[in-house]
This record gives structure tokens, C-alpha cells and sequence, in this order.
């Protein structure tokens, strides 16, 4: 059973909120079934964003990065992102060690 994306996105954000790591929700999207991009903001100029997408070496679904570099361009690829698809949720992270949590047990 898979969980809702607002479930996973609530549960994510307080994991965040428990190591002091300040996260908001930028677009809120399906309650059910929307993706979800997570954009890093390092807040020194560079973002980095993920998605989660299978891999075809596994066929596991893991967090990849979509884009990643000024973070001009990075929320412009969010923005054409959300522009075909308007279920989908944007949460922006922001650490200036680069932590965003993704790879810990429980948020693959």
C-alpha cells in the first residue's frame, strides 16, 4: 500500500522540522496521487532538484536529481514543470550543508 502525497509530504516535512532543517510547501498538488519535486536551496546562489524516478538498473523508484545548478535556472525547470502538470507538489528545503534527508530509510 502506498501512501497519499499529502501524508508522505507531511511526514517529510516534520522528519526536516526534527533536525532543524527549514522546509515549506511552494505548490501544493493532488492530495492523492501528485509527484512530488524536493528543490534544495543551498542559499548561496545554487538549488538542486529531485524527483523520484525508477531505476532501470534495479526497477526501484529512488530520488534522482532532475535539474541542478543557479538556482534561477532551477526554478525555472520546476516552473515548466508545474506548467503540464498541475497535481504536483514543490517542496523547497534549505541547509547550507546540503542536507535534504531523501536518502534516509523511510522516504525512498
Amino acid at each position: 500500500m502506498r501512501l497519499t502525497a499529502d501524508i508522505w509530504v507531511a511526514a517529510y516535512l516534520t522528519r526536516l522540522r526534527l533536525v532543524e532543517i527549514p522546509a515549506f510547501v511552494v505548490q501544493r498538488g493532488d492530495a492523492t496521487a501528485g509527484a512530488v519535486l524536493i528543490k534544495l536551496n543551498t542559499l548561496d546562489g545554487a538549488a538542486c532538484c529531485y524527483q523520484r524516478s525508477f531505476d532501470l538498473m534495479t526497477g526501484e523508484r529512488k530520488w534522482m536529481v532532475l535539474t541542478e545548478g543557479d538556482e534561477a535556472e532551477v526554478d525555472a525547470s520546476i516552473a515548466k514543470q508545474r506548467s503540464f502538470d498541475p497535481d504536483l507538489w514543490v517542496i523547497e528545503v534549505e541547509d547550507r550543508q546540503g542536507r535534504h534527508l531523501l536518502d534516509e530509510p523511510g522516504l525512498e
